[in-house]
């Protein structure tokens, strides 16, 4: 049997979920790139977090801290584990044992804070992807033979652990266009591979982000929300930007104030009782506190009962 999260709902009526999460990424990320030093302290971007409405934030502890200590600064601020993100150079066959023993370590912080999905990624590093984002520029079949194998022995080493990864396809990675989500999904056991979609890099990579998620409905673990600005993504293709470049124009934006159809998207999620991670990147309010906020505002009336 394929592990869900799943309950029976209301058809065209989203889950009943308080496993809401809002993704600090936007505390670090600029419209002149990834910026930690403008950041404040850990401690304060939780505090803006839990303050805005949302109880959780994804599973990343800082290396400086053990994982109780991590679990300590949760609970100071009043905020649970949601599901992490791993990602790593699948396709370099070389890096197996490296990737499958790591994969191992974050799974099993996962299962010791109580989380049973995480999100696995191909590594965000390929040049030619970068370029030329949301294109499927070189694709090549064989590579990713390789990709598949190695993400298979990082799943079966996380499943092991009592965590299930869940597939999160990337615009900028070698898992980027519907064709590929759908072959590494059909390739890899649903017993070890459950399907973490990202709305917004669906839909930047020209997806039917309502059809996919029904066709994949019965598999999804854990959910990326994200909301985009098509028409930010159309002019960057047609001036061959790159990936820094189309997202620095403020691509991302938070839920509801973009182009995905979300009366459509969350129609298909009718069924769906997992997490949902709310991501914007670069903050399209002022403050990244308040595009938490009008993030929050948003769950709370569609997500919410």
């Amino acid at each position: 049997m394929v592990p869900t999260n799943h309950e029976h709902k209301p058809a065209g009526q989203p889950a009943q979920t308080t496993r809401l999460a809002f993704n600090p990424l936007s505390w670090y990320l600029t419209v002149d790139g990834h910026s930690p030093e403008l950041a404040p302290a850990l401690p304060e971007i939780y505090r803006q977090i839990r303050a805005s409405g949302f109880q959780a934030v994804p599973l990343d502890p800082p290396a400086s801290m053990t994982l109780g200590q991590y679990r300590g600064l949760l609970s100071d601020s009043g905020l649970a584990p949601a599901p992490g993100y791993f990602s790593a150079p699948f396709s370099i066959s070389s890096e197996r044992p490296a990737i499958v023993e790591h994969a191992r370590r974050v799974a099993r912080q996962h299962a010791e804070l109580g989380l049973d999905r995480l999100f696995i990624a191909d590594h965000f590093a390929d040049d030619a992807r970068l370029a030329a984002p949301a294109q499927g520029v070189g694709h090549d079949p064989a590579r990713l033979a390789v990709l598949i194998e190695s993400l298979r022995l990082a799943a079966q080493a996380m499943v092991e652990e009592g965590v299930h990864p869940c597939l999160h396809q990337h615009v900028g990675t070698l898992i980027e266009t519907p064709e590929e989500v759908d072959r590494v999904l059909a390739e890899i056991d649903p017993e070890l591979l459950l399907f973490g979609p990202d709305t917004g890099h669906l839909a930047w990579a020209g997806a039917d982000v309502p059809d996919i998620v029904h066709r994949y409905a019965g598999r999804i673990g854990a959910v990326h929300l994200k909301d985009v600005h098509m028409t930010v993504a159309r002019r960057g293709q047609a001036a061959s930007e790159d990936y820094w470049q189309v997202c620095s124009h403020h691509l991302w934006t938070e839920p509801g104030k973009g182009d995905l159809p979300f009366d459509d998207v969350l129609g298909a999620f009718a069924d769906f009782a997992g997490w949902f991670v709310v991501e914007v990147d670069v903050a399209d309010e002022p403050t990244p506190r308040e595009s938490a906020e009008v993030s929050w505002r948003w769950c709370q009336k569609h997500l919410v009962a």
